[in-house]
């Protein structure tokens, strides 16, 4: 396989295909092996639009996700970002390569070592990996965009509180088959605005499946 044609054809195919315009975005998906990312074994699938499993149950997200995810933060490479759910790091080194921050936390701490060393390869020192259950803690520290990896069952507003003024949140809210990829966008206080992008599915973050907490 010509893995730089298979990978334009990713970006150019799949994820423009989708609504992704943001220039910035498509050159660094362009750029970024994702082969090198995925599951051993699974390499011939990297440029699927399909989720690869990464062990725990839990899924790699489909590139066409993951584009819209990108292009939703608008990331201008000054921001402080905060990732929740590591999983491969193939996110976290999409954000890196678009912000000047990143922390990335998760539950399970192979995935976490897993990533440390990919992300290493690539000479991403931007990074900081925590392991950290997001349903029950976050980082300390305002952050100028949350990249939610795994669906919530229903909205928990402290990933709002989490944010700088004006910051933004991408989050998939609901249960299968009918879940709703949201872009929040905080406004002064704990005020914020919810705007609706997508009906998706997304494998859930550990604990996510909670009691609602707020309504949209």
């Amino acid at each position: 396989m010509n893995i730089d044609f298979a990978r334009l054809q990713m970006v150019n195919q799949q994820v423009r295909g989708w609504n992704v315009y943001d220039e910035d975005v498509l050159a660094m998906l362009r750029q970024l092996p994702r082969e090198r990312f995925v599951p051993e074994g699974y390499e011939s699938l990297a440029f699927a639009d399909m989720e690869l499993p990464i062990g725990h149950g839990e899924r790699m997200m489909t590139p066409t996700i993951e584009g819209r995810l990108l292009q939703a933060l608008g990331l201008e490479g000054d921001e402080k970002v905060l990732e929740i759910g590591t999983g491969s790091g193939f996110m976290t080194a999409c954000l890196a390569s678009l912000a000047a921050k990143v922390t990335s936390i998760d539950i399970h701490a192979d995935f976490l070592s897993t990533a440390e060393a990919r992300l290493a390869a690539h000479d991403l020192d931007n990074i900081e990996l925590v392991q950290m259950d997001a349903m029950r803690e976050l980082p300390e520290g305002g952050f100028d965009a949350i990249a939610v990896t795994g669906s919530i069952q229903s909205f928990d507003p402290r990933f709002v509180e989490a944010l700088n003024p004006c910051g933004r949140l991408f989050v998939v809210v609901g249960d299968a088959p009918a879940m709703e990829a949201r872009l929040v966008e905080r406004t002064d206080g704990k005020d914020w605005h919810s705007v609706s992008l997508f009906e998706t599915t997304l494998a859930p973050l550990v604990h996510g499946a909670l009691p609602p907490q707020f309504s949209f």
